[in-house]
């Protein structure tokens, strides 16, 4: 009876120390670290370990050890899946001679440790199993009820000092991840620079939760690989490592879930366990990336420590994935507008690149006849620039003579027929003749918004239109001449031909002369029926009054 007392008034010592050593100290990882380092000397017992459980698989993985080695911590398998069983239903297990088993699974691995006893405990808070705490002696232990009910009592106070410091944790942790998210908030609606935004992601998420690094990868356009796109404490060569694609937490956290990998060289759903390795990676957390609810990359935390991440350190990588995921979006966005931006500025730089290309002078005014456009063509023939000719009115740059319902402009802001305008225009290099024709441009109310005049310069045309008119009257008149002329030369021959034999058979000298006369008189008009059927043109002058007589020009006047 002494025996138990006293047995027991050292677990309340111990109980006591426990809740003394772990009073001033907040964080679960250094908790259990004390607690797993200063068992053994006040129980008595050569070493202890404490495994967490972690609720995405299950398992119960490493959160702090003393007194064994490293193999043996990184065995397979913790025990037989009836200890684990009575453990989660939340009893304690005791075993003293578990080298002797040959039906432990773990039992090789017990004798190269020379674990011979072993009080398996479940570590309950508020009645929810959160981890196993084991009791561990290199000489057959048999562990009394008297102190597996003390020890109970133990791993339940080593249970609410965990939970505290994790609460205590989570408590600072959810400040500081607020103020992360802000800042980083702040950030992403700061700047367009995807990249930028990004790399202080990864940065910023790595120190906030105290890892090693952070990498983000989002899928291609195929949604076929992922490609890296900003990373923070990691090297080159780790990054090259290969595709990551086929790892399954990859392809896990792809499907919308996060998760959280407490041991990356021993979980199967890592593939390039021994590139982490040699990078220092020990504990990993993914999350995906998501823009209205569509996974477009991955986001990974690398721890180079052992590590259980909470429920809010998961909450907070999933809240920065997203909002990366909406600095993504927002950047695409603008990618998209500013795109549309330049192709609408290609756009109406090839529609002026065209407008300028025309021939003829471009117009085009609103319904109150200001100028909205004009192409090079007319601030060329007007000699103004285009801050010039913007906004002016249409009257200060076409002039309509006398009857105003002839310009184009006014016709069609007045619903009428369009009737082209020739415009007769005075210049330093003589007169220009010019066609000014007018199209309407319609809202989407059937409105006319704008009037679009076509300014063509006619002036070559009207000058060989002039000129073809003449030539046509030349025509004519050659003509004419030719006719009139073959018309006389018959009746003309005749009599000359008559004046001259008279005029040899005549002696008297009276008679010869007026022979002479009449000949000469018919060779004259023989000469001008000549000029008539051989003329090239002619000239006009003034005769007797208003009258007005032709002279002749033939070939011979150009060839003389």
């Amino acid at each position: 009876m002494e025996n138990q007392q006293t047995l027991e008034y050292q677990f309340l010592q111990v109980v006591g120390k426990v809740a003394g050593l772990t009073s001033m100290v907040f964080d679960p990882q250094e908790i259990m670290d004390t607690i797993v380092r200063s068992l053994p000397q006040l129980l008595g017992i050569d070493a202890c370990t404490i495994r967490l459980l972690d609720t995405s698989t299950r398992s119960f993985v490493l959160g702090a050890a003393h007194g064994v080695s490293i193999e043996y911590l990184s065995r397979e398998i913790i025990d037989t899946e009836a200890t684990m069983a009575r453990v989660r239903s939340g009893c304690p297990v005791s075993d003293s001679h578990v080298d002797e088993n040959p039906f432990y699974p773990f039992r090789e691995a017990a004798v190269r440790e020379g674990i011979k006893g072993v009080l398996t405990l479940p570590i309950v808070f508020q009645g929810e199993l959160i981890g196993i705490m084991r009791l561990l002696t290199r000489k057959p232990r048999n562990f009394s009820s008297s102190e597996i009910s003390s020890s109970m009592v133990l791993a339940e106070q080593v249970g609410v000092v965990i939970s505290h410091g994790r609460m205590f944790r989570e408590m600072a942790n959810q400040l500081n991840f607020l103020r992360e998210i802000q800042e980083i908030s702040r950030l992403v609606n700061s700047t367009l620079d995807l990249d930028a935004v990004l790399r202080s992601i990864v940065e910023r998420v790595a120190v906030a939760m105290n890892t090693k690094a952070c990498t983000l990868r989002l899928l291609d356009p195929d949604k076929k690989r992922l490609e890296l796109v900003a990373a923070s404490g990691v090297s080159d060569r780790y990054l090259q490592r290969g595709m990551v694609e086929k790892e399954q937490n990859i392809r896990m956290v792809l499907s919308g879930e996060p998760v959280a990998i407490y041991d990356v060289s021993s979980d199967r759903r890592v593939e390039y366990r021994q590139q982490m390795l040699d990078e220092g990676i020990v504990s990993l957390l993914a999350v995906p990336v998501q823009v209205n609810e569509e996974v477009i990359g991955v986001m990974r935390i690398l721890a180079d420590a052992p590590r259980v991440f909470t429920d809010t350190e998961v909450r907070f990588a999933v809240t920065l994935a997203e909002v990366g995921g909406s600095a993504i979006r927002n950047a695409r966005s603008y990618q998209q507008i500013n795109g549309l931006v330049e192709r609408i500025e290609a756009h109406e730089q090839f529609l002026a690149d065209i407008i300028n290309s025309l021939q003829h002078q471009l117009l085009v005014l609103d319904r109150q006849r200001r100028v909205v456009l004009a192409n090079q063509v007319f601030l060329d023939a007007t000699g103004k620039k285009e801050a010039e000719i913007l906004g002016m009115e249409y009257g200060e740059l076409c002039t309509c003579t006398a009857d105003a319902a002839c310009c184009p402009v006014d016709q069609i802001l007045q619903g009428k027929t369009m009737q082209p305008f020739i415009q007769k225009s005075p210049g330093s290099e003589g007169t220009r003749w010019l066609e000014r024709t007018a199209s309407p441009i319609f809202d989407a109310d059937g409105h006319i918004d704008y009037v679009v005049e076509i300014i063509r310069d006619i002036t070559s045309e009207r000058m060989l239109a002039e000129e073809k008119m003449e030539r046509g009257k030349l025509q004519g008149v050659v003509e004419l001449a030719g006719t009139v002329a073959h018309e006389i030369n018959t009746p003309l021959f005749a009599a000359l031909g008559t004046a001259e034999l008279l005029a040899e058979d005549r002696t008297q000298p009276e008679e010869a002369g007026e022979l002479e006369i009449i000949i000469r008189n018919l060779r004259q008009i023989g000469e001008l029926t000549r000029k008539m059927t051989s003329m090239t043109g002619f000239t006009g002058k003034e005769y007797v009054g208003t009258s007005r007589i032709l002279t002749f020009t033939d070939t011979k006047d150009l060839n003389p």
